[in-house]
């Protein structure tokens, strides 16, 4: 009898040995050049970024959370100024926001894609007085609706922001790849992302060479000339090793979505084949109490960069730990949206409000999707899932 396999939500060994003498040689090629600030690397990445991303510029900075600061620092955001954005999304996003002195106004989200929804946001846009930017997210690897939030930010003559930290790679319903439909877009390549340095790392895009230009000032404390500082910026900088780093992940990216894409195939048949349906059908609807991330249809491209369950309430924290009894890695993103943060009290938003966003903290689970997992590991993850919905859907009818 074989041993139950082991399923980690995230493990980056395989990835790093299948590319060790590769990423090996690119750290030395850093170390011996002893440039670790700026410098050719860093330029070499913001090209290949840039092409891959099919945009004009690409500005590496610190990581993706400054890179939000950075995007709105460019637009001119003043204190007390608006942002649309969702509050079902990482902290970073409403964060940064706040950090520099902006107001968060929080949309809700679409339960079929957890994206934040373009009517939700127009809404919100409407209560503002003072709007500076929209800011939406392309949550989990799938492309919001940036048609939707382009001509809502047009509109309003209001800069449109895209957080694609989870979504480099992914392309719309027209198969256009997300970062440059907006104003400019933000990037993150902590590890755990689909193109992962090794630490933080951030980048910009745009196709506008004045904010690229801001953008390249901004990162290094507001100055053009060394010691000359006509704003006052922020040390955002990437540093060569990341960047070096990333330029060999990058020539390998398009392989992992692909394995990716292939592990959620397999987590959708087999759901389906349980009885499950897809997000779009709500839970109420009854059914196999279970829902599987829906994805656009090609050409638009979900890049997993998180696979989410939807289960009921009551149900959700009880399968995660069973799964955790069966070795199988979960996470919960995000248990608490934002506008029900303690640190966000002062603006004001109460339980209800924004009733798809709470739901969906209570109700999503994401497993592991990393391209490296084997069948074997695939095959335990969705009979584990689908064993114990099953069990437990019997139980509350008493069966």
């Amino acid at each position: 009898m074989s041993a139950t396999p082991v399923v980690p939500l995230l493990d980056l060994k395989p990835q790093y040995q299948a590319i060790k003498a590769d990423i090996d040689a690119a750290i030395a090629r850093v170390v011996a050049s002893q440039v670790f600030i700026l410098g050719p690397e860093i330029e070499g990445l913001e090209r290949e970024i840039a092409q891959y991303c099919s945009v004009s510029h690409a500005v590496g900075c610190s990581n993706g959370s400054d890179a939000i600061v950075l995007a709105l620092m460019a637009i001119g955001g003043k204190p007390g100024e608006e942002v649309v954005c969702p509050s079902y999304t990482f902290f970073a996003t409403g964060g940064a926001v706040a950090r520099v002195g902006m107001k968060p106004v929080w949309a809700d989200i679409d339960p079929v894609t957890y994206n934040m929804c373009p009517e939700s946001a127009a809404q919100a846009a409407g209560r503002c007085r003072s709007l500076k930017a929209i800011l939406p997210v392309h949550l989990y690897g799938q492309a919001a609706d940036m048609d939707a939030f382009a001509a809502l930010g047009t509109r309003l003559k209001v800069a449109v922001i895209e957080d694609a930290a989870q979504a480099i790679g992914a392309k719309d319903a027209q198969g256009i790849p997300v970062g440059g439909k907006g104003t400019m877009a933000t990037w993150s390549f902590f590890p755990s992302k689909n193109l992962g340095g090794f630490g933080d790392g951030g980048m910009c895009t745009t196709n506008s060479a004045e904010l690229a230009d801001a953008l390249k000032m901004l990162r290094v404390h507001g100055s053009k000339i060394k010691y000359m500082h006509t704003h006052v910026g922020m040390n955002g900088r990437l540093d060569a090793l990341q960047a070096a780093v990333l330029r060999v992940k990058l020539r390998h990216l398009e392989s992992w979505h692909a394995g990716r894409a292939r592990n959620a195939k397999f987590y959708d048949d087999a759901f389906t084949q349980a009885g499950a349906s897809d997000s779009r059908t709500p839970l109420a609807k009854g059914g196999f109490a279970l829902r599987f991330p829906y994805r656009l249809p090609s050409p638009a491209r979900h890049i997993y960069n998180q696979y989410v369950l939807r289960v009921p309430q009551g149900l959700r924290d009880e399968l995660r730990a069973h799964l955790t009894e069966q070795k199988i890695g979960t996470e919960v993103y995000y248990p608490v949206p934002l506008h029900l943060q303690e640190c966000f009290e002062y603006l004001g938003a109460r339980k209800g409000s924004l009733p798809h966003s709470e739901a969906a903290a209570l109700e999503t689970i994401a497993l592991p999707i990393f391209p490296e997992l084997s069948i074997e590991q695939l095959r335990h993850v969705a009979e584990q899932v689908v064993a114990f919905v099953g069990r437990r859907a019997a139980t509350a009818v008493g069966v």
